[in-house]
């Protein structure tokens, strides 16, 4: 089951990298304006989201949720790199620049699902779609108190573990959304 779940982790980081790149191209990289409050709030809009239509059933609008959990792996990316540059590294960066980071970013959080995965047992694949999602939700609560607490915490870990979460939680769920059209 490890190995398999390397791979899929792989493979749909793969596809959220090549949208990164893509929008990179397309838009530059306007996301370096925003401070890391700003990126939490967009993280929790797609997954607020996600939540809203697994309560109801439906959707009005056609993007879907399986693109929103890719939107919350790039944002917590994103932060993970913008944690990582100083405010000299300026507003537009080129895709040779970031692409590195991105690696970089996406192989920690590889390595920390790993390190789980062996403490829990791959527990998540008995989990709900609906609860992971209610998980990154209660996550992204929790780095809001913290940037409200200037980064500080008593015991807990930082931010950057969080959004790490997040992006496994995400990649979980697109496991499991798959698996279930097969």
């Amino acid at each position: 089951m490890k190995d398999q779940t390397i791979n899929q982790y792989r493979e749909i980081i793969t596809s959220c990298k090549e949208i990164f790149k893509k929008k990179t191209q397309d838009y530059g990289t306007a996301w370096r304006i925003l401070r890391l409050p700003s990126i939490t709030d967009q993280i929790y809009i797609k997954a607020q989201r996600i939540r809203s239509i697994q309560e109801k059933g439906t959707q009005k609008v056609g993007d879907n949720i399986e693109g929103e959990f890719i939107g919350i792996i790039n944002y917590c990316i994103m932060a993970l790199i913008q944690m990582g540059l100083d405010e000299e590294a300026g507003l537009e960066l080129a895709y040779d620049f970031l692409e590195p980071k991105y690696d970089n970013a996406a192989e920690s959080t590889l390595e920390l699902l790993t390190n789980k995965n062996h403490d829990y047992g791959e527990a998540w694949r008995e989990m709900r779609v609906s609860s992971m999602t209610d998980i990154i939700l209660m996550k992204l609560l929790r780095v809001k108190q913290i940037e409200d607490n200037a980064g500080q915490t008593l015991i807990s870990e930082g931010i950057d573990a969080n959004y790490q979460d997040m992006i496994n939680y995400s990649v979980f769920c697109m496991i499991k959304l798959k698996e279930e059209q097969q």
